[in-house]
């Protein structure tokens, strides 16, 4: 039972993929914590020992991940909202950030369609 960063490893899965299951660590992170480690990335987590979760847990420390990195993103999007740039501006109406087009689409970012009344002529 690995449990890092508060976050349970899945038993059944390779090394580097369960540390993905930490927010902030994906695949090419996760073999770099292996090889740092010492350790096999294509072991599975349930064979894992007690000085092997150290070694990992030592260097999942050097990541920023899980609540500091959620909390670092939102302090990100709050300061563009307050410095009133072009992202924070679109975060604010609640519009797609990157560039996409929505005339057609951003029905994520925009909700469900308003009905018009009378738009048929």
């Amino acid at each position: 039972m690995a449990r890092i960063k508060n976050i349970e490893l899945p038993k059944t899965k390779s090394l580097f993929i369960g540390l993905t299951a930490i927010h902030g660590i994906g695949q090419s992170t996760g073999k770099k914590i292996c090889e740092a480690a010492g350790l096999d990335p294509d072991m599975k987590v349930q064979d894992l020992t007690l000085d092997d979760e150290a070694k990992i847990r030592a260097e999942v420390d050097k990541y920023l991940v899980e609540g500091d990195l959620r909390r670092e993103v939102q302090m990100n999007i709050k300061n563009k909202m307050e410095i009133n740039s072009y992202q924070g501006t679109r975060h604010k109406k609640g519009l797609p950030v990157h560039g996409q087009r929505t005339s057609r689409n951003a029905r994520t970012r925009k909700g469900k369609g308003k009905v018009v009344a009378n738009k048929k002529k």
